[in-house]
């Protein structure tokens, strides 16, 4: 009991001493493709761990959009911050490198969709997310959150067939 109680204080420690949000990375963790070498449509769906302890439990997803012949991709995804501020939960930015890390947490591509497929995709994920009903709330526990979106996103378009980790949680409020 002593040896788990150690193994714990231990954890929580090391999660708490993780680096300041503000110095956390967020380089690019070379998954994508540059939209200077890949002029076709793609469509991505990254998750990282979340910040901090929530890591060891929970997943922060976005999605990266490139429309063909894009010099940069579309990135959407849910932050409970921008709620806190009076805005739409749902941010968007435009980055020649959507895969980057989540402060500190490498991202792992969940999907990628490129060329016709996913230029035909594109306009109904972008109608999803305009029709997103929870875009002025965020809870991390049950939902909405930012698992909700992507998870609602794929309800809206099943054609693209995206399969959100079992840390996906709040993806279920969705449903």
């Amino acid at each position: 009991m002593k040896t788990l109680i150690i193994v714990c204080v231990v954890l929580f420690i090391s999660a708490c001493s993780n680096t300041d949000w503000r110095t956390a990375s967020r380089e690019s963790a070379d998954i994508a493709t540059l939209p200077s070498e890949d002029s076709r449509a793609i469509i991505e769906f990254y998750a990282a761990d979340a910040y901090s302890w929530r890591g060891w439990f929970a997943v922060h997803p976005w999605i990266a959009i490139k429309e063909e012949k894009a010099a940069k991709y579309s990135v959407y995804e849910v932050t409970g911050w921008q709620v806190k501020r009076g805005l739409s939960a749902i941010r968007e930015y435009e980055t020649e490198t959507p895969d980057r890390y989540w402060f500190g947490s490498k991202p792992e591509l969940l999907l990628s969709i490129k060329g016709d497929k996913a230029a035909k995709l594109i306009p109904q994920i972008k109608a999803a997310i305009a029709v997103y009903p929870w875009a002025n709330e965020y809870r991390v526990i049950p939902g909405p959150n930012s698992n909700t979106f992507v998870a609602w996103v794929a309800l809206q378009v099943p054609e693209l067939e995206l399969e959100l980790p079992f840390s996906a949680i709040g993806s279920g409020y969705a449903d």
